[in-house]
């Protein structure tokens, strides 16, 4: 079962940190959906859960998965710490993330993900 918002609730907003960029969530959007589909770009890896190279931290807020997420790709420990998986990440309210160490937000004219 999809995870929504209530109907009345603003849509959940995403910024991104230590850029201030922000944009919208849709009803049941995932974290890097939301940021792909305003044109911006991070490392990612398999798009699906499976890797763990989409982690990011959550600073501000709270997410949810649809699915189960495999403690071999994101630990109790992690998870503790704020870790999430922003291909699966599912903003239930408005959050803050950071990238990881490293990582850098770009924005791509034209790039989103298909409907």
């Amino acid at each position: 079962m999809p995870i929504s918002q209530d109907p009345g609730q603003k849509r959940a907003e995403v910024t991104v940190l230590p850029d201030g960029v922000s944009v919208d969530a849709e009803d049941g959007e995932t974290v890097l959906r939301a940021l792909s589909r305003a044109g911006l770009r991070y490392r990612v890896g398999c798009r699906r859960g499976g890797c763990g190279i989409c982690k990011v931290r959550l600073v501000l807020g709270e997410v949810a998965y649809e699915r189960p997420i495999a403690t071999t790709v994101l630990s109790d420990e992690e998870r503790i710490e704020g870790i999430c998986l922003s291909c699966r990440a599912i903003p239930i309210t408005s959050i803050a993330i950071e990238l990881q160490e490293g990582d850098r937000l770009r924005k791509v004219l034209g790039f989103a993900f298909p409907a």
